[in-house]
């Protein structure tokens, strides 16, 4: 079954299909960016659904069926959650402890953030519990910390002082000491405890350099780089963060919005794996962005098993073979003109990136072959991306 193309990806083709100009027909639109012109017919016809110039079922309706059965899912599990613990408790022959019957639970389908959430428990102590035997002691610990968790929870404003206290009250008297401990592992710090303030510089690398700007691969989906450009309209900046193969210097996912966060970057990456396919161990090096150093970033490249890897501060050459793309965009379209919208600018990179860059635009060090062209002629069918 053919992998489906990501949704920023067919919003960017049905956008360039209304726009084309005239005497170009779908058929050329479809060709230009690799999809069968019956395909676009069909995202075509969506769009004008969604846009409720067309009778049928919208994306978003879809979409908010599947969220409300989801949602009738959780309340489902979160009722089962109660019901049992309320029996549970009930027994005065058992412990009032939580974490076996969070472990029923799961053992029952009901995950243990669900479970953990609703009984209002620390999911950290309840993994260690079940990993290995506890002593009395680390049971004592946990219920302290449980104890200081809950405290802390409810005012993140109070430092460890003020926490034993009110561990203290809730039954689980200890030292101050222990208590400064327990919030010191666990980083549980007053929100008011430490002033931070702004350097501008970039922060610490979460990855090593791996790459030491060698930028040759011998197969495709073996190195990746990404980095991020901006360009004003009239309507104000938008951005744009592409991710290349270097195999076939192919921009094998990218995303374009009017803000730079986190999302921008992981949104591409989901766009480059959902076209690729198969990239567990492929290296994603890029310079240190605080969006290629957030959480969500980090953890999507764990999704995947991909490798990342980031360059120096101010070293320009460290991720030179990605800046030289941005330069080349910035020259062919970026710098043309004046752009008055976003939506004309976006439709302007896309379609040069597809069907300029990707499709028309030979390369020297490729052989004087495009990208597609040297995907195709250098890998088997079987491991040509979509």
């Amino acid at each position: 079954m053919p992998r489906p193309y990501p949704r920023e990806f067919r919003d960017d083709v049905v956008r360039v299909a209304r726009n084309r100009d005239d005497g170009v027909t779908i058929e050329q639109v479809a060709t230009d960016f690799g999809v069968h012109p019956m395909t676009l017919h069909k995202w075509m016809r969506q769009a004008d659904i969604d846009e409720g110039t067309k009778p049928g079922k919208s994306t978003n309706d879809s979409a908010e069926l599947q969220q409300l059965r989801r949602r009738n899912r959780l309340l489902e599990q979160e009722n089962e959650v109660l019901r049992r613990a309320a029996a549970y408790l009930s027994q005065a022959n058992l412990p009032k402890r939580l974490y076996p019957l969070v472990n029923e639970l799961a053992a029952d389908g009901i995950p243990v953030a669900v479970t953990c959430r609703v009984l209002k428990l620390a999911r950290q102590p309840y993994y260690r519990w079940r990993a290995h035997p506890i002593t009395d002691a680390e049971l004592v610990e946990a219920y302290r910390a449980n104890a200081l968790f809950d405290a802390h929870h409810e005012d993140p404003e109070f430092g460890y002082r003020y926490l034993v206290e009110e561990a203290c009250d809730a039954g689980e008297a200890m030292a101050e000491r222990t208590a400064w401990r327990i919030c010191a592992e666990n980083k549980w710090w007053s929100v008011f405890g430490k002033k931070r303030g702004k350097n501008g510089k970039p922060g610490p690398p979460v990855h090593d350099d791996l790459v030491e700007r060698d930028f040759t691969a011998d197969e495709p989906n073996q190195l990746w780089l990404s980095d991020i450009t901006e360009h004003r309209t009239s309507e104000g900046k938008l951005y744009l963060c592409a991710i290349k193969d270097v195999f076939s210097n192919r921009i094998v996912g990218y995303s374009i919005d009017s803000r730079m966060k986190s999302r921008l970057a992981t949104t591409a990456l989901s766009s480059a794996v959902a076209r690729r396919g198969e990239v567990a161990g492929c290296i994603l090096h890029s310079d240190r962005g605080s969006q290629f150093r957030s959480r969500k970033f980090v953890h999507a490249l764990g999704r995947y098993d991909m490798v990342g890897s980031m360059g120096r501060v101010g070293a320009a050459g460290d991720n030179a073979a990605m800046e030289s793309f941005f330069s080349l965009l910035q020259k062919n379209v970026l710098d043309r003109r004046r752009w008055a919208t976003r939506e004309e600018l976006r439709i302007a990179i896309v379609t040069w990136i597809e069907r300029t860059y990707h499709r028309r635009r030979r390369q020297a060090a490729l052989g004087r072959l495009t990208p597609i062209e040297y995907e195709a002629i250098m890998t088997t069918p079987a491991s040509q991306a979509a």
